[in-house]
C-alpha cells in the first residue's frame, strides 16, 4: 500500500464555498505548534518596542527624583538585555516561521501539480497554460506573500497595540479611553488617504501599460510603417503616449507629495496633542502623571497609531492572498478528473483497437465532434485519418490515448472497454509523433530517454539509426549531450522530428499514432522521414492523421470524416475512384501540385 503523501489531504478537501479564511487555518492546521512558536519568539523579540518606552520612562523618574543610582543601573542593564535578545529570538522566529510557510507552500505546488496530471485533456483545451502556470507560480506566491506578511506585520502590529493599551492601563489608566478613541480615528484618515494614493497610482500604472503596448505596436508594425512611409503617423501615436504618462505622472507626483505631507503633519498633529495634555498633567500634577509618563505616553501613543495603520496597509494583501486561495480551488476542486485509481492496470497490448457507435461533443461545441462512429482496427494494421479542418481527425486521436472520454459507445482495446482500465498504464504502450515536435530545453539523449530512467548507450544509438537521425546528431558538437535549446531551437525543423521519431522508437510501442508528422517539412527532410516513419510503424498499430494524401496510400485502411461523421472507408486504390469525398481531396491535391505550363 503506497504511503500516503503529506499533500494529499489538500487534493481531498472541499473548497467551494468556504471563507478563504477557514481555508487559511485548514491550510496551517498541521503548522499550528511552529506557527505558535514562531508568534511566541516573535513577541519577544518584537518586546523592546514597549519595554524601552516604559524603562526610558522609569530612568527619567529616577533622575529627576535624584534615587539611588543601583535602581538606575538595573533598569539600564534590562534595557541591554532586553535589545540584546532580539539577535536569537528573530533567528528562532524566522526559522519556525519559515519552516511553517515553506511547507504549506510546498505541498500547495505538489497539490496543484498532481491534480494537473490528473485533470482530463478536456479540461486543458478550454483553459489557458499561461493561467494554471500563474496559479502554480504567482497565486501561490501571493498566499505565502499575504502569511509572512501577516506574521511579520500582523503580529508587529498586534504587539504593539496589546502592549501599548497594557501599560498604559497600568501605568496612566485615565489615558486609555483617550488612546483608544483618538488613535484609531487618526488611523483611519491616514488609511483612507492611502487608499485615494493606491487608486492614483493604479490610473498612472494603467498609462505605463498602454505605453507599453503601443511600444509593442510600434515595433511590431515596423515593417509596415516603413514600407508605407508612415514614420510620421507613428511618432504622433507614440508622443500622445508619452504625453498621457508625463500628466498621471505630474498628478501623482503632486499627489505624493500632497499625501506624505498630510499623512505627516496629521501624525505628528496627534503626537503634539498627546505631548500637550500629559506635559499639562505632569505641570500641574493631575492624575499622577510624571515626567517620564509624558514621554511613555507620546512614545505609546506614537506606536498604537503605526500599529493600527499597520493593520490596515495589509488588507490588499490579505485580499489578494484570498483571491489567490479561491484561485487555487478552481483547480483543486475541478470535476474534471480522468478517473485512474483502483482500476485494474493494463500489462499487455496486442494493438486492436475497436470503436463501437462512439458519440462525443465538446463542452461548448454546437454539433457533435464525433458522431455514431464504429471502426475496427486489427493489430499491426495502418490507419489513415482523412478529411477537411473540423472533421474530427484530432477528436478521434485522442479519444484513442484516452484524452477525451466518449459520452457515448465505447472504445476497446484487445477487446477490453477502455474506460475501466487505468489509462496511464495503457498510455506506456502508445508513441505518438506530433506534427509539431516537444523538445525541452536538455540535451538529445534527455529529450530521447524522457521518462525512462536509466538506458543504455547504445539502445539511445540504435533509436538514432532508426530514425534516420544517428548521422546528423554524430556531427553536433557534443553528440547525443549537446542541448538542443529551448523548444529544440538549435536544430532545424526536420531534425527535431527525427528525434520525436527515435523518442518514440526507444519506447517501443504497440500503438503509434502520427499526427501530420511530415506536413510541416520540406521535401528533402520529409524523404528522410519518411523512411524513418516505415521503420516506426513495422508490426505496429499505426493511427496515421494526414493532410497530404500522398503519404497513406499504403494504410491498411483510410478513414474519411466529414462533421465528423465516417463518410468513406477502404483503402487508396478503392476510394480514388468512388467518386467521394476522399476523392475530391485527392484530385485537389494532384491538380495543385502539377508544374504550371511554360
Amino acid at each position: 500500500m503506497n504511503k500516503r503523501r503529506p499533500h494529499t489531504a489538500e487534493l481531498e478537501h472541499r473548497y467551494e464555498g468556504e471563507s478563504p479564511i477557514r481555508t487559511l487555518f485548514y491550510l496551517f492546521e498541521e503548522q499550528k505548534l511552529r506557527v505558535l512558536l514562531a508568534f511566541l519568539f516573535f513577541s519577544i523579540k518584537h518586546s523592546p518596542t514597549w519595554i524601552m518606552p516604559l524603562l526610558t520612562a522609569n530612568t527619567i523618574d529616577l533622575i529627576a527624583s535624584h534615587k539611588s543610582l543601583s535602581k538606575l543601573v538595573i533598569n539600564i542593564v534590562i534595557l541591554a538585555v532586553v535589545t540584546l535578545q532580539n539577535w536569537p529570538m528573530n533567528l528562532l522566529y524566522v526559522k519556525f516561521q519559515s519552516k511553517a510557510i515553506r511547507e504549506v507552500e510546498n505541498r500547495l505546488r505538489s497539490a496543484l501539480v498532481e491534480r494537473m496530471q490528473q485533470l482530463t485533456m478536456g479540461f486543458y483545451l478550454k483553459s489557458n497554460a499561461g493561467v494554471l502556470q500563474t496559479k502554480v507560480v504567482r497565486d501561490v506566491e501571493n498566499i505565502e506573500q499575504m502569511v509572512r506578511n501577516l506574521s511579520d506585520g500582523g503580529s508587529a502590529a498586534i504587539n504593539g497595540i496589546v502592549g501599548a493599551i497594557v501599560i498604559t492601563a497600568i501605568k496612566v489608566p485615565i489615558f486609555l479611553p483617550f488612546f483608544i478613541v483618538l488613535a484609531p480615528l487618526i488611523a483611519i484618515l491616514i488609511a483612507k488617504l492611502r487608499f485615494k494614493l493606491r487608486s492614483r497610482n493604479e490610473a498612472f500604472r494603467g498609462e505605463i501599460e498602454n505605453m507599453s503596448a503601443r511600444v509593442n505596436e510600434m515595433t511590431s508594425l515596423m515593417p509596415i510603417t516603413r514600407a508605407h512611409g508612415l514614420e510620421e503617423s507613428a511618432l504622433q501615436t507614440m508622443n500622445d503616449s508619452f504625453g498621457n504618462v508625463k500628466r498621471a505622472g505630474f498628478k501623482l507626483d503632486i499627489f505624493n507629495a500632497k499625501f506624505g505631507a498630510l499623512s505627516w503633519v496629521t501624525f505628528q498633529m496627534a503626537n503634539v496633542l498627546c505631548l500637550a495634555v500629559a506635559s499639562y498633567c505632569a505641570l500641574k500634577g493631575k492624575f499622577g502623571v510624571t515626567i517620564g509618563d509624558v514621554v511613555l505616553l507620546t512614545a505609546f501613543f506614537g506606536q498604537l497609531i503605526g500599529s493600527v495603520i499597520l493593520l490596515t496597509s495589509l488588507m490588499p494583501t490579505i485580499a489578494k492572498g484570498f483571491a489567490s486561495i479561491r484561485s487555487l480551488g478552481e483547480v483543486l476542486e475541478s470535476p474534471d478528473i480522468e478517473e485512474n485509481a483502483n482500476k485494474p492496470q493494463i500489462s499487455h497490448v496486442v494493438g486492436a483497437v475497436d470503436f463501437n457507435h462512439v458519440q462525443f461533443r465538446y463542452p461548448q461545441g454546437n454539433r457533435n465532434a464525433i458522431s455514431n462512429l464504429t471502426v475496427s482496427v486489427k493489430p499491426g494494421e495502418m490507419i489513415a485519418l482523412v478529411g477537411p479542418s473540423g472533421s474530427g481527425k484530432s477528436t478521434f486521436i485522442n479519444l484513442v490515448i484516452g484524452f477525451l472520454r466518449p459520452q457515448s459507445g465505447t472504445i476497446s482495446i484487445d477487446g477490453h472497454d477502455l474506460s475501466k482500465f487505468d489509462l496511464r498504464t495503457f498510455r506506456k504502450f502508445i508513441s505518438v509523433v506530433p506534427q509539431e515536435s516537444v523538445l525541452f530545453e536538455g540535451s538529445v539523449r534527455g529529450n530521447i530517454t524522457y521518462g525512462l530512467g536509466s538506458v543504455s548507450d547504445q539502445r539511445v544509438l540504435d533509436a538514432l539509426q532508426a530514425a534516420n537521425a544517428l548521422d546528423f546528431v554524430r556531427e553536433l558538437p557534443e553528440g547525443t549531450n549537446t542541448l538542443v535549446g529551448e523548444r529544440g531551437a538549435r536544430i532545424s525543423g526536420g531534425q527535431k522530428q527525427r528525434l520525436a521519431i527515435a523518442r518514440a522508437l526507444i519506447r517501443n510501442p504497440r500503438i503509434l499514432i502520427l499526427d501530420e508528422a511530415t506536413s510541416a517539412l520540406d521535401s528533402e527532410s520529409e524523404s528522410a522521414i519518411q523512411e524513418a516513419l516505415e521503420t516506426l510503424m513495422h508490426d505496429r498499430t499505426t493511427f496515421v492523421v494526414a493532410h497530404r494524401l500522398s503519404t497513406v496510400q499504403k494504410a491498411d485502411l483510410i478513414v474519411v470524416l466529414d462533421k465528423g461523421e465516417l463518410v468513406e472507408s477502404g483503402r487508396h486504390s478503392d476510394l480514388v475512384g468512388a467518386g467521394g469525398l476522399y476523392q475530391r481531396l485527392y484530385d485537389a491535391q494532384v491538380f495543385h501540385n502539377q508544374p504550371e505550363e511554360k
